[in-house]
């Protein structure tokens, strides 16, 4: 949609702009408390499957190891970035990924490869989507962390219902998508809140 993109170029170059001393105070802290990269930079899977380097803000200890799937008070999650994860502050720098046009604000939230590989069927056509930063999915389970935290085997409950019910999310999201829905999204994360179509 072009007046979806027209907004996502807008508010993200007015966002950098406007939140530019916000970025470096968060820079100075990750600098000063963590020593290491000032940013973590991930390939993902974008629209049409085509790859890209998302970039977040760096939450864990340099040179940790491990799969994709965090479980809240993990120890490769510094302080700070407990702290930066909570409020989602990590994933600031993404407003440049949507500049770019690599994301839009409201979509599926980017897979690694090898998960967006699993995608079968009617559900590759997700894929047609520009991942956001934020969505219905993602509003679901905006406490992803905490739950995966309660269970006795994390990677196994994501790989076998969160990512599934994510999936059946974003089919009806793509199947429903309107300006006025994104519009409604946007407002709803930035107050914290779960809107109706989020379930």
């Amino acid at each position: 949609m072009f007046l979806k993109r027209l907004f996502d170029l807008f508010v993200s170059l007015v966002g950098i702009i406007v939140l530019l001393p916000v970025f470096l105070i968060i820079a100075l802290l990750v600098k000063i408390k963590t020593p290491g990269p000032l940013f973590f930079v991930q390939q993902r899977v974008g629209r049409y499957g085509k790859l890209f380097r998302l970039v977040k803000f760096r939450t864990m200890l340099a040179g940790q190891k491990g799969n994709n799937i965090t479980v809240k008070g993990e120890s490769r999650i510094t302080p700070l970035g407990a702290f930066l994860r909570k409020y989602k502050l990590d994933e600031l720098p993404e407003l440049w990924n949507v500049l770019k046009g690599d994301m839009s604000f409201v979509g599926p939230r980017p897979d690694v490869p090898g998960y967006a590989d699993r995608l079968k069927g009617e559900e590759r056509k997700i894929l047609e989507l520009r991942p956001g930063i934020t969505g219905p999915a993602s509003m679901k389970y905006s406490n992803e962390e905490e739950l995966l935290a309660q269970q006795p085997d994390p990677v196994k409950y994501n790989n076998e219902v969160i990512w599934p019910d994510k999936v059946r999310i974003n089919l009806e999201y793509l199947r429903n998508r309107n300006f006025r829905f994104d519009l409604k999204m946007i407002i709803y994360t930035v107050l914290g809140k779960n809107p109706e179509g989020c379930k």
